[in-house]
């Protein structure tokens, strides 16, 4: 079997939140037990709803965020302990895009300034030259030649994510973490972009960690699907298992509140979550999802249990998950046999 590029295993970090003089400190569990992998030349999407845990882990990946505990390996080595010349090779190799293109970029400096930061910063001089390399990987993203010297607020959005992605493959990563790349742009210039990183992979090999909440999106682009809630991985398969045959409950709510563009469609069985997101300094015990998730009334109050006591592991982190079968329609089902109990 091939050793992936890289592999996260159990990752976690907490947050120290203060509650006050004399009342001790609580901890924001932001990434919980995280674990994948990530092949060559591969796209491993990470969904899920706002504040779930994703754009954490991206940065962890960077290590711009120490883990509290975890390793992440890269091509087997853990980058935890780098240090001079190794980390150095490792800024290399990993890249970022982020999901703000305006304010990952410094107004005071110019776009030809921008691209040529990193290779400045790792101390290589390109043999044709600074400003013909920046001039390559400029017109490698779709920007004119006399973009060069014009400064940020002078470019669309759009502009600016392709500045970003020239920045970030400047020194020709192997994996590139996208940091909600395309959620701040038009849907024209959504599919640029997206269809601009595709042709790049295509043509280098290079990998992506996809983070989004767009789940059409991650559907056209990710190899992988990974789904977060609450710092956890719920569900992890490839992209047709994920989005062909989900079986974790909130995977099949998610996908079921996307919205369809055509205007017959049957929106009847759509699965809505009720109550709020739990606080992640104070998490469910057991399974983190067992407070929203809709299989609950479904289930014996032994399974209720069960689901309150143990944490549920693989690839599905879901004790019950086949019970749930079309659990739309069930869930409908029930309704209906209680709208008739209570006549």
């Amino acid at each position: 079997m091939t050793t992936p590029l890289l592999s996260v295993e159990n990752l976690s970090k907490h947050f120290a939140v203060s509650k006050g003089f004399l009342r001790g400190t609580s901890h924001v569990k932001a990434v919980d037990g995280v674990s994948f992998d990530l092949r060559r030349g591969s796209t491993l999407g990470l969904v899920g709803e706002s504040g779930c845990g994703k754009s954490t882990t991206g940065r962890l990946l960077m290590r711009l965020l120490a883990p509290t505990s975890g390793r992440i390996l890269l091509d087997g080595t853990d980058v935890a302990g780098l240090r001079g010349a190794d980390l150095q090779d490792f800024r290399r190799r990993v890249q970022m895009v982020f999901q703000n293109p305006a304010s990952s970029l410094n107004p005071r400096q110019s776009v030809g300034a921008a691209i040529a930061a990193p290779l400045q910063a790792q101390g290589i001089r390109p043999r044709e030259g600074m400003r013909t390399r920046v001039a390559g990987l400029m017109d490698r993203v779709g920007l004119r030649p006399e973009h060069y010297n014009r400064f940020p607020h002078e470019f669309s959005g759009g502009q600016k994510q392709r500045v970003g992605i020239a920045r970030a493959l400047a020194l020709e990563p192997d994996i590139v973490i996208c940091d909600e790349p395309v959620s701040a742009l038009d849907v024209s210039v959504q599919a640029q972009v997206i269809n601009l990183l595709q042709d790049i992979q295509a043509d280098t090999g290079i990998s992506y960690v996809f983070i989004a909440h767009d789940l059409s999106v991650v559907k056209h682009f990710a190899d992988e699907v990974a789904v977060m809630y609450l710092g956890r991985i719920m569900e992890h398969g490839t992209r047709d298992q994920v989005f062909g045959a989900p079986v974790h409950p909130y995977t099949q709510s998610l996908l079921s509140s996307v919205p369809s563009p055509d205007p017959t469609a049957d929106r009847s069985h759509r699965i809505r979550l009720t109550g709020d997101l739990p606080h992640p300094s104070n998490p469910p015990t057991g399974c983190v999802f067992r407070t929203r998730c809709p299989l609950l009334p479904l289930l014996t109050d032994d399974q209720q249990q069960q689901c309150a006591e143990r944490i549920p592991t693989g690839a599905a982190a879901c004790h019950h998950h086949t019970e749930a079968g079309d659990l739309a329609t069930r869930l409908d089902s029930l309704h209906e046999r209680k709208v008739h109990a209570a006549l």
